[in-house]
Formats: structure tokens, C-alpha cells, sequence
């Protein structure tokens, strides 16, 4: 499964801030199921609820209506790597420095967290959490000294290499930041009198706000007392906005990069059939991840589209686990096909992505037992080679199967009759703007090269062991 790592929310000037807040983040789940927070500015102090589990397990009328007051907040939804699925490192992250209150949301991935991170502990910062976050606080608190908070901020940002999309609730104010390649999105909007942030506009459909503009790479964002101001913290950096966004993890109702995902998951299958033309019965998606891209290819190629996949919208994140003999039982339990619709048809997979691969193989698998007789997979992205280090739990470049396969040895792995991956050239033609994303998982050009501190990427209780930690030990 591939995980993107955090849905951001916040709000300023409403009197049910904490109430929009949750509706904000329950409509970002997708981004993150392992923990949720809100964080609220009652007029004194920072107010707060996290919890591990998704957003309806940790919030209830009690917190929403009479805790978490105040007119000021923001939100955050949590995915985590093994290891590090803790309380602790739930966010929002609240910290008070002198006068200051603080409650920061991070959404990315920081490229150089072990060189802050020994930096500071050397300079006397004692660190609660292994969550890259805390070092941005550790650094904010470091430069607050003869600066006004928004210097301070914005020196430390000048310190952090790699992904970073923030809300900061300090004391009263909200501000949203980016960091200057623009990796990970970031949007503003506005509901009534009051201003609004998200990851996705999907949240700004619920709540019936509207959409402004993305928060640009470089840009702060101040909102204090509904007055927005704007500067630029960070030096001008090429963007290379995460293309996977619309590949993969946003839902396909918003609008991200200044691109409506749906269109664009539409044009990567019409691209992908114009690339890769199938003689066959029928066009089918996995769901839900193939369904648009899948539309996509029908529509470009005339092959009528099936949904001979049924999902399972039901399965929540834990059920019991069967014995050990009933082997790809979790992959069952999601997917089931329609048999009838199988049997002796040459069929056509569209899907979005192959990471690893062993989940389509027994999916490919339980087609060829119920009598499909030719089946075709066409994916609408290039072949994933690369681990990423900005946010997205990818594998290792060991466990990535294009990183060591060729595309005839992936298609006998699987068990298909032909496969084919969306050129990079074909992902570029299917969005308005061809420059300005980051391909580094599909050609290994990192538009911020991982550091390395004499060898040394990371250490396993100060990054994320599923990514950075992995690299260290491959490298």
C-alpha cells in the first residue's frame, strides 16, 4: 500500500472553528488514518485533542462543542511508519517558549533532520519526540530571540531542506507556510468572514468554503484577527510539486497544483491508451486507485468499460485475522471479481501503479482461476524505480520492483500477457504545465539531494525508519 503522509486543516475567525475543523479533516482521511488533532486558541491558551485512529474515533460532541474553544485552529491526520505509530508523535505538535504558544502541523518530509536535529541537542535542546516537526520548534524557539515570531519562523524555515507544507497556531495567529520547491500541496480559502487552509479543496467542498489560490512555494501566509498578509521567507527554488498527488493520493474531487485531479487521471489513460493500444473485450480498473485513469482509456480507445471488480467499503482498518493457512486473505477481503464477467474474456487492467507488486499478482492470479483468457495491464504512471524521501512511503530501492526487474520480468511475475507503463513524456502531456514537478520516483533526480553527514543519512530514533532509515542501511 502506498501511504502520503499527513491532511492538513485550519481556520481563523469562526466561532465553531473546532467543529469545521473536524469536518475539514474528515474530509482529507484519505491522507491519514493512523492518528488525528486539533489544536484551539481560546483567547489565553492553546487548547487540544489528539488520538490515534481516524478522525470520528478521536473526536466527539464533547470535544467539538464545549473543549476545544476558541475561533482559531488547525488540524492534522497522520499516517506513520513502523515504529513510530505513537501518541506522542501525533500532531498537531504544541510547545509554549516564553509568551508564545505554539501548535504546528506538518505535512512532508525533511531531508536534513539529523544534522538539526544534533545540532540543537548540542546546543542544550532536549527533544520529546522522534517526529521531524519538534526540530522545526526547537529552531523557532532558537531564533525568537531579538526577532519577531514571523523572523524567527521564517529563519528557521531558512534551515529545513526538503518537504514542508505547515499551519502554525501561534497564539492567536494562523500561518501557513510552504516550502520553496512546493512539494506537497497546500490551498487557501475562505468561508464567510473567515480564512481557511487545507491540503486538499475536497475539504473546502464540505464546509461550503471557497477556493482561493495555492499557497505558493516560498510563501508565509498570516492570518491575525481575519486581516491575511503575505511575504516570501525563502529563496526561489525551481517547484517540483509531487506529481503523485494527482497520480495517486488526492481524491479525485479536488483540485491540487492548480490541476482537477479527475481531469488529469482522465488524460493519463486516454495517454496511455494512445501509447499502448490493447486488442481486447473490455477495460476494467482495480478500485478505486484504476477507476479514473480506466474511464480514461475507455473513452480514447472505444473498449467498453467494466467494473468486474467489486470493493469492499466496509473494511475499516482492523478486522479479525484469519489463520495462517488462508494465505492473501487481506487482499480478498477488499476485491472480489465478478465471475461471470471473467470467463473467457481478453481483459484489459487499468492501474495507477505497481510498487511492489505481489497485491496484483494474486488479484492477476484469481482472474486466470476463474478463466480469463488473456489479461493486459496498462499502468498510468512510469515505472515507480526510486524511493522517495518528501513524504510518501515508499520502499526501498531494494523492495521496488521496476528498480530490479524489467518490464517482461514484471509482467511474468504478475502473471500478465503484456504490460505497460505511462512514459514520462505521456505523465508530462496529460498536465497543463509540463515543468515543476518532482520525478525523482521515477528517474532519480531529487530536486533536494538527501544529506548524507559523513555517510550517515539518518539514525533510526531520529527519521523514519520506513524511508531514510532504509536508505541508510542500502546506501
Amino acid at each position: 500500500m502506498k501511504k502520503e503522509y499527513c491532511g492538513l486543516f485550519g481556520i481563523d475567525c469562526h466561532p465553531e472553528a473546532a467543529r469545521m475543523t473536524y469536518f475539514g479533516l474528515y474530509a482529507q482521511q484519505h491522507r491519514g488514518q493512523e492518528s488525528a488533532g486539533i489544536c484551539t486558541w481560546d483567547g489565553d491558551g492553546i487548547r487540544e485533542q489528539r488520538g490515534m485512529g481516524l478522525v470520528a474515533d478521536v473526536f466527539n460532541e464533547r470535544h467539538l462543542g464545549k473543549e476545544l474553544k476558541g475561533q482559531v485552529a488547525v488540524g492534522h491526520i497522520r499516517y506513520s511508519t513502523t515504529g513510530v505509530s505513537l501518541l506522542r508523535n501525533a500532531q498537531p505538535f504544541m510547545v509554549r517558549h516564553g509568551e508564545h504558544r505554539f501548535a504546528v502541523a506538518h505535512n512532508g518530509n525533511l531531508v536534513n533532520t539529523y544534522e538539526l536535529r544534533r545540532e540543537l541537542e548540542q546546543q542544550g535542546s532536549i527533544f520529546q519526540t522522534t517526529m521531524d516537526t519538534e526540530v522545526l520548534v526547537h529552531l523557532i524557539a532558537k531564533y525568537l530571540n531579538g526577532n519577531t515570531l514571523e523572523d524567527a519562523i521564517a529563519k528557521a524555515c531558512g534551515r529545513l531542506k526538503g518537504a514542508y507544507s505547515l499551519l502554525i497556531l501561534a497564539n492567536n495567529k494562523l500561518i501557513a507556510i510552504k516550502d520553496p520547491n512546493g512539494f506537497r500541496p497546500l490551498a487557501l480559502g475562505r468561508v464567510g468572514n473567515s480564512y481557511v487552509f487545507a491540503s486538499e479543496t475536497c475539504a473546502f467542498d464540505l464546509i461550503e468554503a471557497e477556493y482561493l489560490r495555492p499557497v505558493e512555494p516560498g510563501e508565509m501566509i498570516i492570518v491575525d484577527n481575519g486581516k491575511l498578509t503575505t511575504r516570501n521567507i525563502t529563496k526561489p527554488q525551481p517547484r517540483s510539486s509531487c506529481i503523485f498527488e494527482l497520480i495517486y493520493f488526492a481524491r479525485p474531487d479536488s483540485t491540487v497544483f492548480g490541476e482537477v485531479v479527475y481531469e488529469r487521471r482522465k488524460e493519463m489513460g486516454a495517454i496511455l491508451a494512445r501509447e499502448a493500444p490493447v486488442d481486447a473485450d473490455m477495460v476494467m480498473p482495480f478500485p478505486d486507485s484504476g477507476n479514473y485513469a480506466a474511464v480514461g482509456y475507455a473513452q480514447e480507445s472505444g473498449l467498453p468499460l467494466e467494473l468486474a471488480m467489486i470493493r469492499n467499503h466496509y473494511v475499516g482498518r482492523t478486522f479479525i485475522q484469519p489463520s495462517q493457512d488462508m494465505r492473501d486473505f487481506g487482499v480478498r477481503v477488499k476485491l472480489n471479481p465478478v465471475s461471470s464477467m471473467i470467463k473467457g474474456k481478453r481483459i484489459l487492467i487499468v492501474e495507477d501503479s505497481i510498487v511492489r507488486g505481489t497485491t496484483i499478482r494474486t488479484r492477476v492470479k484469481k482472474l486466470r482461476e476463474l478463466g480469463a483468457r488473456e489479461i493486459h495491464m496498462r499502468v498510468s504512471c512510469p515505472a515507480i524505480r526510486f524511493p522517495c524521501f518528501y513524504g510518501i512511503d515508499f520502499s526501498s530501492k531494494g523492495e521496488l520492483i521496476a528498480a530490479n526487474n524489467t518490464v517482461e520480468e514484471i509482467a511474468r511475475f504478475i502473471g500478465l500477457d503484456s504490460l505497460h507503463y505511462l512514459s514520462i513524456d505521456g505523465l508530462l502531456q496529460s498536465v497543463h504545465k509540463r515543468d515543476g514537478y518532482c520525478l525523482a520516483c521515477f528517474d532519480g533526480n531529487y530536486p533536494v539531494a538527501p544529506s548524507t553527514n559523513g555517510g550517515k543519512l539518518c539514525l533510526e530514533d531520529v527519521a523514519r525508519p520506513g524511508i531514510i532509515g532504509e536508505y541508510c542501511n542500502n546506501k
